[in-house]
Parts: C-alpha cells; sequence; structure tokens
C-alpha cells in the first residue's frame, strides 16, 4: 500500500499524462487512484490516528464546499474544488496507512525522489530549449501544465527543501550526504533558472533560517559570506538583474515592476470581493470571474477573503491552529525524551514548520491556499507527532542503524520554538 501512495505522489507531481497526451487520454491518473482506493479499502494495516489537525482539516473541507456552494460562479471554480478534494482523498489515505517511523521515513524519502526527478526532467527540457519567455528573460518551467509555471514549479522545489535537513543530520554517510547536497544544488538552480523573485526570497529566508539556526553559526555565517558572491557570480546577467528588481525596481522592466505592485493590489481587490460577499466570498476558483481580470490574485490573504470570505479565514486559521498545536507537542514530546536519541522526527517535525513558515511569507506574492503542500505536510507532522507519542508510551528513544546519532548538529536550535 506504500508504494501504491509514492506512485500516485509520482503521477500527481511529475503528471506524465501532461508531458505525454497519450496518457491523458486513458485517464491515467484517475485509473491508478481507483485502483489504489480499492486496495486501500482491503488493506487490513488501516488505523485512524486522533489528532486536532483532522478537525482542522474537517472545517476548511466544509468551508471549500460551502463556499463553492454559495458562488455565483461555482461552475467556473468546479476545476478548483474536485482537485482539492482529490488531494483529501489522498491525505486520508496517507494517514490511516502510514502509522510508523519507518513508513513515515519511507514516504518522505519517496516525495524528496520523486521532486528531483521532477526537477532533473524539467532541467533537461530546459536545456533543450523548453522554456517560457517573460519579463524579458527565459524563465525554466516544470514539465508538467498544471503546476509547471516558473512561479509555482519554483514554490513546489522551494517547500520540499525543508525537509532534506533531518535526513542531513540523520545520515553522516558520505554517500547519502552526497546525494543531499546534489539536491540542494539542484533546487537552488531551479528557482535560480525559474526568475520567480518570490521563490529566490524565499530561498534567501530559508538559507538564513539554517545558518541562524545551526550549533556553529558563526563559520555557517562566515561560510555563506565566502560562497554566495562566488554563487551569484554564476547566475547569468538577466536573471541577476531580474532578481535585483526585489530591491531596485527601476533596474527592470516596467512590466516587471507592473508584476510586482500587482501581488498587493491583489490583497486590496481581495478585501473587495470580500466586502460584497462577507461570508462566502465569491467562492474558490472564482477569482478572475469575480474580479472581471485576467490574472489569479497572486497572494495567499487576497485569494482567502476574496474567494472564501469570513466562514473561509476562521476555517484556515483552525487549520493554523492545527499545525501550532502539532509543533507544540512535538517539542514537548522531544522534551520528554533522552537528548542522544533518534534526531530525524523532531527535525522532520521542526521542517514542516519552516515549509509552513515559507508558505506563508510566500503568501504574499503567490495564491498558494489550495496547494497540496498545506494537506501532505500536514499529515508528515500528524504522523511523526503520533510516533514521537509512541516513543514516550513505550519509552523507546535509542539510536538506530539506520538513523545513528552520530550527527545531531542543528538539533537543539531546530526545536528550540514551534516556527
Amino acid at each position: 500500500m506504500h508504494w501504491l501512495l509514492i506512485g500516485y505522489m509520482f503521477l500527481f507531481i511529475h503528471r506524465p499524462f501532461e508531458v505525454w497526451p497519450a496518457l491523458g487520454e486513458v485517464r491515467l491518473e484517475l485509473l491508478y487512484m481507483l485502483v489504489t482506493g480499492i486496495v486501500w479499502l482491503a488493506y487490513p494495516g488501516k488505523r485512524w490516528l486522533s489528532n486536532p489537525f483532522h478537525a482542522g482539516v474537517a472545517v476548511f473541507a466544509a468551508a471549500v464546499g460551502l463556499c463553492w456552494l454559495a458562488s455565483p460562479w461555482s461552475g467556473e471554480g468546479y476545476d478548483t474544488v474536485e482537485k482539492w478534494f482529490k488531494m483529501l482523498v489522498f491525505y486520508g489515505m496517507l494517514v490511516t496507512v502510514v502509522h510508523d517511523e519507518v513508513s513515515l521515513k519511507k514516504i518522505v524519502v519517496a516525495f524528496l525522489a520523486v521532486m528531483a526527478l521532477y526537477m532533473l526532467h524539467s532541467l533537461w527540457e530546459y536545456t533543450n530549449g523548453r522554456h517560457e519567455y517573460r519579463m524579458s528573460i527565459v524563465r525554466m518551467m516544470g514539465v508538467d501544465q498544471t503546476l509547471g509555471d516558473p512561479n509555482s514549479f519554483a514554490a513546489s522545489v522551494l517547500y520540499a527543501l525543508p525537509l532534506v535537513v533531518p535526513f542531513w543530520c540523520c545520515h553522516p554517510s558520505r554517500v547519502m550526504r552526497g546525494c543531499l547536497v546534489g539536491y540542494v544544488a539542484l533546487s537552488a538552480a531551479c528557482i535560480v533558472l525559474s526568475g520567480s523573485r518570490a521563490a529566490f526570497l524565499g530561498l534567501l529566508v530559508f538559507g538564513a533560517v539554517v545558518v541562524w539556526q545551526s550549533q556553529r553559526r558563526m563559520i555557517a555565517i562566515a561560510a555563506a559570506c565566502v560562497a554566495v558572491p562566488v554563487l551569484w557570480a554564476a547566475v547569468p546577467d538577466s536573471l541577476q538583474t531580474r532578481f535585483e528588481t526585489i530591491i531596485h525596481p527601476e533596474v527592470g522592466p516596467s512590466n516587471a515592476q507592473v508584476s510586482a505592485e500587482s501581488r498587493l493590489e491583489g490583497f486590496y481587490k481581495g478585501l473587495d470581493l470580500w466586502a460584497d460577499n462577507p461570508l462566502t466570498g465569491c467562492g474558490p476558483g472564482a477569482w478572475k470571474w469575480a474580479a472581471q481580470v485576467k490574472l489569479q490574485s497572486h497572494n495567499l490573504y487576497g485569494q482567502l477573503l476574496g474567494e472564501m470570505g469570513t466562514l473561509g479565514l476562521a476555517a484556515f486559521l483552525i487549520l493554523l491552529a492545527g499545525y501550532w498545536i502539532n509543533l507544540r507537542r512535538a517539542r514537548a514530546l522531544r522534551e520528554a525524551l533522552a537528548a542522544d536519541g533518534d534526531p530525524f522526527l523532531p527535525l522532520l517535525v521542526r521542517a514542516v514548520g519552516v515549509a509552513v513558515l515559507l508558505l506563508l511569507v510566500e503568501g504574499n506574492f503567490g495564491h498558494n491556499l489550495y496547494r497540496f503542500t498545506w494537506l501532505w505536510y500536514g499529515g508528515f507532522l500528524l504522523i511523526a507527532e503520533h510516533c514521537l507519542r509512541l516513543r514516550v508510551e513505550e519509552g523507546i528513544d535509542a539510536p538506530t542503524e539506520e538513523c545513528p546519532v552520530a550527527d545531531t548538529e542543528g538539533l537543539v536550535p531546530w526545536m528550540s520554538t514551534p516556527f
């Protein structure tokens, strides 16, 4: 069953049926999910993990459905709602099938492997001339269509980066670290080549968090001061100018400045739509029709208020509260365990917290309200919290061969606060 879930993660992220249209004609994703659902129903190892995060997901799901039903543009928002509820089905399978540390580690490793394959394929296509010319630069894009836009592609890459940290601290072998270094380098290259200013800023935020929370902080800062100018010199001039517009908008073309300003306009437009429909907004996925514009909101907070109104705002805050409760619980459980125990689960919890922080920061520049990351990472978090609770109850906190404690650098500071 675990391998079926991994297979669906590949189909969902890489989306080969969008790369090769012949696969799309046979409805590969639908058929695969139907088979997976049948196997899941017959799978004897299902187990419901009681957790407050489920309440947040249920409330948000109810809000999505009610706001969509109340929308005058429900037909235009149908695809958005359908895709979100498909992700909800996968979330349900994930949290009922994966309930031990070994399985969770397998799923997270597979997720990173799928992301690596997705990035490699996209990079290969980019080097062979597949790109998008926008904002006066050549921009790398994903091989799929759903999340293949340069900004969406770069965001997907960015949100996966925090999950590298637990494996870096947990696996001191040279082979594993070489793979992780390669993954981080590939991720950084894809973000830079995409020309996404929001993802580039998020990459800097992530790097600053990692450096600041390191136990060897001063050495890390010194290394960063040396490495950053060298890496910056390797960035093509056109992309250097693109990223420089984050601070100095006047150095870039006028359309780049208009694009940056549209993020703020998306927030204000969301307030207008909220005023028109205070309870349920204009409906999920109905932004362009309700706002009578050609582009999406490019702002999480404007999207949330404009498309789901007060009901959606309350549901989203409850969802975030579910994250917060689990982060606090995990911290308390970690303190109850031996200090020299296996660090993987605490670091995974911390990595999910950093990813949520990135989602909220990037929400100022992108409409990521219905992104799969919210559900998948919530599933990772509650499973990790469950496994930590089992450790405390059973008194198990010994190092394992798969995850020795020879390198726990970063463990204490990464767990010092929930975010």
